[in-house]
């Protein structure tokens, strides 16, 4: 069976590229499942699947996050990731796709896991919003914030892979030197920028609408947004980049890994093994 991809929000489930990606499974909030089912529904997801890998954000509620990591030591397993996404709602949902894509492959767990920190660095998110008054995860400055009172102004931002913040008529968002599919999120902004300004400039191959994410309008600050965000929809490109990069065994938890840091137990390479080096995808960052 493949790894399991669980997510904590049912809006962070795109729907499958095609029939045979499998969904992600849901956990849920404290609030929304009493913790012994939570549990049982995890052993399930164990029993079924021999390993999960759980994506959340990092705005995900402080309880929220303490939920999972109480499921996992009540259960005592090595065998349950919990990976924090430093990334805005949609492109969590991206690359749990993502992740749900690669499950299928013949790459274990540990690879899965590890190829979340490796494609993040290939998926644009971003949002064209109608303020930036109150946006505290890219920085804004003082002049630009003054704008965002004035009517009318709207302002492209981009969060990943490197940020960047621009008004609408006075510059151009950096972009991907790739081939690219893109899915956006409309809130309570009526706007064709994303569609017939950003995406021919970015020279995307198909556009993909999808509901707004529940906690897209707290992560951005305002409900005037449209979110987007680009990435690599070809499985083959997918597994081609995973596959091309240099597998290495946790010397703590014993399983295999790309990268510099275990996905399952954090763990990080010994010196030895960082020394093997690695794509600079992996390393490099905003």
């Amino acid at each position: 069976m493949p790894t399991a991809i669980a997510v904590t929000s049912a809006d962070l489930v795109l729907p499958p590229t095609d029939h045979q990606t499998p969904t992600a499974a849901l956990l849920h909030a404290p609030e929304d499942q009493p913790l012994d089912a939570a549990i049982t529904d995890m052993s399930v997801l164990l029993e079924q699947h021999g390993y999960v890998v759980a994506l959340y954000p990092a705005s995900l509620p402080a309880a929220h996050e303490r939920r999972l990591y109480t499921i996992r030591a009540v259960l005592e397993s090595d065998r349950i990731a919990l990976l924090k996404l430093d990334l805005p709602p949609l492109g969590v949902a991206v690359l749990a796709r993502q992740l749900r894509q690669l499950s299928i492959c013949d790459f274990g767990a540990g690879i899965v896991a590890c190829a979340a920190r490796l494609l993040s660095h290939y998926v644009h998110a971003g949002a064209l919003l109608g303020s930036v008054a109150r946006l505290d995860r890219i920085p804004v400055s003082l002049k630009t914030h003054a704008k965002s009172w004035m009517p009318g102004s709207q302002f492209g931002v981009l969060a990943n892979p490197r940020p960047q913040l621009i008004r609408i008529g006075g510059g151009e968002l950096s972009g991907p030197e790739y081939a690219t599919q893109l899915v956006l999120a409309r809130g309570q902004l009526e706007s064709e920028w994303v569609t017939g300004t950003l995406a021919p400039a970015w020279h995307v191959q198909h556009i993909h609408e999808t509901p707004l994410p529940a906690d897209s309008a707290r992560w951005w600050g305002t409900g005037r947004l449209i979110e987007f965000a680009a990435f690599l929809a070809d499985i083959s490109v997918l597994y081609q980049l995973v596959s091309s990069v240099r597998r290495e065994v946790c010397t703590w938890c014993g399983i295999q890994l790309i990268g510099d840091r275990c996905g399952f137990c954090s763990a990080p390479l010994t010196a030895a093994s960082s020394r093997t080096g690695a794509p600079r995808a992996l390393t490099a960052g905003p």
